[in-house]
């Protein structure tokens, strides 16, 4: 300091700060290094799962399913051969298979639920018993709470979604997604994990997402903490219609910006942080990408920023609609000539949803990049509670949380920044604290916390709320 005029003399307190600040920078960039450099690291024991699962396996079963003729929610429910009755026999068969083969602690029931004809049922005539298949892998920890859910619709339709007689193969809508909800099973029932996983092939898509909102409903009022809701959709198909393009390395992402259930204080602080872009299940769907894509070799995630297609919805929106995080997975290309078709040839095309139409090679790359996001979510601890930023005039950041409720312990936190422009998460701070003081402002930046376990495992991120 010899060299600096007396007046300008930076009183010790100050030196101290901007050492912590110059510091703290300095790591901030080094791990911001190191975190792009871990895309590689992965979790071995994830790794082999993510090995076991086989395109023949879910060929198999997509034919399977294809085989009972239409699988629509109003068919036959006595015949062992022929519709949705069977169909849904078939699939708890499978997991009771599973469940036998590794002793695993799962649950199989065919949940019921009756629909009446009314406003909110236009595609049901009649009073009918429907029922979802769930599988329940129960967790080892009996303090973790957490429960996972991954899901594929289980019925089927031709032109007409009324006919129920029909032939309706349904091989890729949504057997695909069933099929990979199968596979996830076989795989995934021969381990334990911390918290509990739901496999689940739903009756009532076509006609109204009718399993989803049973589902949905009950689980919300069951008070259970559903962390996230994986929905597989059309997951099959790697070649457009119309176009002809092929994509059979991308899968999209669906997830919602402004939340469908929020209080008026979650409203507010949205509001008051710019966050439009930022919610759960948004944040999730950037989790996807970031934790699973290491393990896919090439197979990659497209961050859709919309809640579903165009004009459209899925078995994820009564979930979003009960307040849960949920996300849906639907192939990059749609072949609309085989979806939702009568068997037919016109003009020398051949409608309707067939098992030759389907990129088997493709769905098992979707199943991959589940399986990948359900045990990194349940490996890893619960994501920090009570995230707040200070509400402060200056350049720096002030940010608080309080540990996980549940979940394996943390070894610490990331700190997560990105500028306001960005879609992705930019830099991560580690911290073992409970705190951070950034020499990053709020004004440039988004921040979010997140959870580390001691394998690198990652919770979901939670956006600060203000602290005034």
């Amino acid at each position: 300091m010899a060299d600096v005029p007396d007046h300008l003399t930076i009183p010790a307190t100050y030196r101290m700060r901007i050492c912590f600040i110059l510091t703290l920078l300095g790591s901030s960039l080094l791990t911001f290094a190191q975190t792009k450099s871990k895309s590689s690291v992965t979790d071995s024991e994830i790794a082999a799962m993510v090995k076991e699962i086989s395109s023949d396996s879910i060929r198999s079963h997509i034919q399977k399913m294809v085989s009972f003729g239409t699988r629509h929610s109003l068919s036959d429910t006595v015949s062992a051969t022929t519709g949705i009755g069977a169909a849904r026999r078939w699939v708890a068969h499978k997991f009771l298979q599973f469940r036998k083969q590794t002793g695993a602690a799962m649950t199989v029931e065919l949940d019921p639920y009756e629909i009446t004809p009314g406003a909110r049922t236009p595609r049901v005539p009649r009073r009918v018993t429907m029922k979802n298949v769930v599988a329940t892998l129960k967790g080892s920890d009996p303090d973790d709470d957490r429960v996972v859910l991954v899901s594929g619709h289980l019925d089927s339709r031709a032109s007409d979604v009324m006919d129920s007689v029909i032939t309706a193969p349904g091989a890729n809508d949504d057997a695909s997604g069933v099929a990979v909800v199968i596979e996830l099973a076989r795989v995934m029932s021969k381990r334990k994990f911390p918290c509990t996983v739901i496999f689940m092939a739903v009756q009532g898509e076509e006609q109204g997402l009718l399993g989803a909102r049973h589902m949905a409903g009950k689980l919300r009022s069951g008070n259970v903490n559903l962390i996230a809701m994986l929905n597989n959709d059309i997951v099959g198909n790697s070649v457009a219609s119309e176009t002809g393009d092929k994509n059979d390395k991308t899968i999209r992402i669906f997830s919602e910006m402004i939340p469908a259930v929020e209080s008026e204080e979650e409203k507010k602080t949205r509001e008051s942080l710019k966050s439009e872009n930022d919610s759960p299940s948004r944040q999730l769907a950037r989790y996807i990408k970031e934790v699973a894509e290491p393990y896919t070799r090439g197979f990659t995630a497209t961050v859709n920023m919309r809640p579903d297609r165009f004009l459209r919805g899925g078995d994820h929106t009564p979930f979003l609609q009960n307040g849960f995080v949920a996300v849906r997975f639907t192939e990059f290309n749609e072949n609309y000539t085989q979806q939702h078709q009568t068997l037919r040839t016109e003009n020398g095309i051949e409608y309707g949803d067939l098992p030759r139409y389907v990129d088997y090679a493709y769905a098992a790359n979707v199943a991959r990049l589940n399986l990948a996001t359900l045990a990194s979510l349940v490996k890893a601890p619960g994501h920090p509670e009570n995230v707040k930023m200070k509400v402060n005039l200056d350049n720096m950041t002030y940010l608080s949380w309080e540990a996980p409720r549940s979940g394996p312990k943390p070894k610490g936190y990331y700190v997560l920044l990105r500028e306001t422009y960005q879609p992705f998460w930019e830099k991560k701070i580690f911290v073992t604290d409970l705190k951070a003081e950034l020499p990053y402002s709020k004004d440039n930046y988004f921040f979010a916390v997140q959870a580390v376990g001691e394998k690198e495992h990652l919770s979901q991120a939670v956006m600060p709320a203000p602290l005034r």
